[in-house]
């Protein structure tokens, strides 16, 4: 039995305002993203190809469907609850492909039909090891037309070079001024969550997924990033916003 309407819309409205506890500007943060999709595809004869990586419950590939109706958007997790959700609620929005990003044959189970012109994360993709992300970073760039895109939005930690501190504390300054820590944060979220008999099996099957995954992150700093994905093939790549340890950073295959 599926998911009812009503009870994956309250789920993904809880979702949105948790959510805005750990992103500094976050609707800003998804508006740059698409003004980057955006103006890579602008004028292209073929329809805009988007994969949207660790999907969660379609936050994004939403927002980019309403910006760009006529791109063919692929959105991908690992999570069968936010997976359902997403499915229910933006069930227009995207195809949506069950699969562990960097695991054996991630790749194969989008079932592209041509390559991408973008490829767009959000806070999904600093739990892979160095390895996997390393891994990752090469068959998205070669997943990619040339000029395409790779666009992530993370929070990403400063150097030893950097205002580490600083850059902390601007960030954490704003989202309080913004009141973002009055929401529900992650835990309470999916405490909740466990309480609802609908979700039920979909839980037991999270529960089954996640039983040996860490959740630690690796902390790499933005430097790292970029010099893996220089290394990974993409001839540019620097940040196009920030705000505190927040960015949007731009790849190019």
């Amino acid at each position: 039995m599926g998911l009812s309407m009503a009870t994956a819309a309250r789920w993904v409205e809880r979702w949105e305002r948790q959510q805005q506890r750990y992103a500094v500007d976050r609707e800003e943060r998804f508006t740059v993203i698409a003004d980057v999709v955006e103006h890579i595809t602008a004028g292209r004869a073929d329809r805009p190809l988007v994969a949207d990586l660790g999907c969660g419950p379609g936050s994004l590939a939403a927002r980019l469907a309403r910006r760009l109706p006529d791109a063919d958007i692929v959105a991908v997790d690992m999570d069968p609850v936010l997976l359902e959700l997403a499915r229910t609620h933006h069930a227009d929005a995207a195809r949506y492909v069950d699969a562990v990003i960097g695991e054996t044959g991630w790749t194969e189970a989008l079932d592209l039909d041509r390559p991408l012109d973008a490829a767009v994360t959000t806070t999904a993709l600093h739990y892979l090891d160095d390895d996997t992300l390393r891994r990752t970073y090469r068959q998205l760039a070669a997943l990619l037309r040339p000029g395409g895109v790779l666009v992530n939005g993370d929070h990403l930690p400063q150097d030893h070079s950097g205002p580490a501190g600083l850059t902390a504390h601007v960030g954490h300054r704003r989202a309080d001024r913004q009141q973002a820590f009055a929401h529900e944060d992650w835990e309470s979220w999916w405490t909740a969550v466990a309480d609802d008999p609908e979700l039920a099996d979909l839980l037991a099957e999270r529960r089954r997924r996640t039983a040996t995954v860490t959740g630690k992150d690796n902390d790499l700093p933005l430097s790292d990033h970029l010099r893996l994905l220089r290394e990974a093939g993409f001839g540019q790549a620097g940040p196009v916003w920030q705000y505190g340890e927040s960015y949007v950073v731009v790849a190019v295959r």
